[in-house]
């Protein structure tokens, strides 16, 4: 029997728990507690005394079946029965990501559920599922980004079975998984971590309060700590790769970053384990050092989240300039995006009142994930809106096609693909009443950047907030929901069929626009994306180079020929040559 190991170097006297009793625990070297308990066997609940006060979990806790402020439990992950031997995930350059809320996934809000509907993503062509936090949180219900016990996966979700039977049933079926981790903050609510060591500082502040010490006196446990839960999603939750939250909130000025140290670990991981494994960050710095690798100065991480590309294409359909869109107006930036990884590389942001960002030249596409709906761009709108509430269908479709012919790695949110109609509002189950109140009224200040009206917020604690945000899985079998699902399924296989559109070489990527016209047209080889994203009917006029014929069409009515095509208000047409010529092609 192993010794349970505890760092606590704040501590003067630690005790464990058990249900044979409490026994005190010996200090060791660097402040790391341990005791031999026989009874701390698979599935026995255990606790830990700080100075005599507590109990508190384990911060290592792998499971906390009562909630973050119960028991921790003993974990053996070597019983569980994996089906999955010889299992590789498919590489990210040739992905297609959903991202998923297991809570209002289904209504069940769990593990198990989810199973239920992986046939649905494996219809649609999705090759990777990415599911929001599952690291436990306080109370039932929330979106995981306070989490505080974070190697437990969280128990109204499932616990740790759940969680590796969903994960089998991906692999089964041929669907890799991505976790969405939090390093930069933990949640206020059952954080006890502070009791036990240093792990956080206040020589940085962030938007959570203090910093995660990531590079001050006792940071290696620190550090150790975060890459070692990496490693065990990797390892024994059998996932494909981590999505890193908001990585430019980890304040580290080590020679080697944390995120340098986890990208190393993880090539050792995925040479010893046998499959590939990939690294995601989410980063608002627009910086491609984050993907170089280490050799090249870089962070060495396989990808990054575009947010550029996010906000220029939601800024051009919707014509929203509030908040951070005012650096994206016209057309202008998403063609820069499309052909240079960035729009803003440098220039001066009037969002930001700086300068901002880096040119990503070199880069090729697969260093970038690109959506038009991701949890934040809809959960951290007033009222949770969907672009299925900001746009009519027509230009539902141009922006699909846009993020699916685009040379990045696709993402599409939970019922994106159907247009549905449920929002995904920003919902909470906070215990402490103060704490409740406190979150909603920063996201009332948070909104008021942006100009919304206070008084339309939706009460994060209240359950019909929650309730409303669950999908409604009858809307993909009726009309337009039906349409639009088979308008993604088909753009989808189009993107696998087609060499043109898996070539990520951004060089190769040619952008044209009208702003006056409101046309738009991206080249990709032989294969051209025209579109209308006016309200009236347009003739295009092409060039033999990017003239073929129509491999998809978002409605009836476009018409192809040899000089041009034909686009009725708000529509696309993907064209595919070679193309006979002198004769034309018409959508039916």
């Amino acid at each position: 029997m192993r010794p349970l190991r505890v760092w606590a170097p704040r501590a003067g006297r630690l005790t464990l728990e058990t249900a044979a009793g409490r026994r005190p625990m010996v200090r060791g070297d660097n402040g790391t507690w341990r005791v031999r308990a026989p009874e701390l066997v698979h599935g026995a609940d255990y606790a830990l005394w700080v100075d005599g006060e507590g109990p508190f979990p384990d911060p290592r806790s792998p499971w906390q079946p009562r909630g973050v402020h119960g028991p921790s439990r003993v974990v053996d992950h070597g019983r569980f029965p994996w089906r999955d031997a010889g299992w590789r995930a498919p590489p990210l350059a040739s992905a297609v990501i959903q991202e998923i809320h297991v809570g209002t996934f289904t209504p069940e809000g769990t593990f198990d559920a989810a199973i239920g509907r992986l046939d649905h993503l494996l219809d649609l062509g999705i090759t990777h599922v990415e599911l929001m936090p599952v690291a436990a949180f306080p109370g039932t219900r929330g979106w995981g980004y306070d989490g505080v016990a974070l190697f437990a996966p969280h128990a109204p979700y499932g616990g740790p079975d759940g969680l590796k039977r969903l994960v089998d049933a991906c692999h089964r079926r041929g669907l890799a998984v991505l976790l969405d981790v939090v390093y930069n903050h933990l949640g206020p609510d059952g954080n006890h971590l502070a009791r036990f060591g240093p792990y956080f500082t206040d020589a940085y502040r962030t938007p959570w309060g203090d910093a995660v010490n990531l590079d001050g006196p006792d940071s290696p446990e620190v550090r150790r700590f975060f890459l070692d839960n990496a490693r065990m999603w990797l390892q024994d939750y059998h996932l494909d790769g981590l999505r890193l939250d908001a990585v430019h909130a980890l304040m580290d000025r080590s020679a080697v970053h944390l995120l340098e140290a986890l990208s190393r670990q993880t090539r050792h991981l995925e040479a010893r384990l046998g499959r590939p494994l990939v690294l995601i960050a989410e980063s608002d710095l627009n910086d491609p050092r984050i993907v170089r690798p280490p050799q090249a100065g870089g962070l060495g991480l396989d990808a990054q989240w575009n947010e550029d590309f996010h906000h220029a294409l939601h800024a051009l359909l919707t014509g929203e300039r509030q908040g951070y869109y005012a650096d994206y107006g016209g057309p202008e930036a998403l063609a820069r995006v499309l052909t240079a990884g960035f729009w803003l590389e440098g220039q001066y942001s009037q969002y930001r009142r700086r300068y901002h960002g880096r040119s990503a030249a070199g880069l090729a596409g697969r260093a970038f994930v690109a959506c038009l709906q991701n949890h934040d761009q809809v959960g951290n709108r007033a009222e949770g809106e969907r672009s299925a509430h900001l746009l009519s269908e027509g230009l539902l479709r141009v922006g699909a096609a846009l993020v699916l012919t685009a040379p990045f790695v696709p993402l599409l949110f939970q019922g994106e693909e159907w247009g549905a109609r449920t929002p995904f509002i920003y919902f909470t189950d906070h215990q402490d009443p103060a704490l409740a109140r406190a979150v909603a009224e920063g996201r009332r200040r948070e909104f008021a950047a942006f100009g919304w009206d206070a008084a339309l917020i939706p009460d994060p604690q209240s359950l019909d907030t929650f309730r409303r945000c669950l999908l409604d899985w009858d809307e993909p079998g009726r009309a337009p929901h039906a349409g639009l699902l088979a308008w993604h399924r088909d753009l989808i296989a189009l993107r696998r069929r087609l060499p043109d559109l898996t070539d990520d070489r951004l060089e190769r990527v040619r952008v044209r626009f009208d702003a006056a016209a409101h046309t738009w047209v991206m080249n990709r080889g032989a294969v051209t994306v025209a579109c209308n994203l006016g309200p009236v009917d347009a003739d295009l006029a092409l060039p033999a180079q990017e003239t073929g014929r129509p491999l998809l069409c978002s409605t009836a009515g476009i018409r192809a020929g040899a000089a041009g095509v034909h686009l009725p208000a708000a529509s696309v047409v993907v064209l595919g040559r070679p193309s006979r010529a002198g004769e034309g092609d018409e959508c039916a």
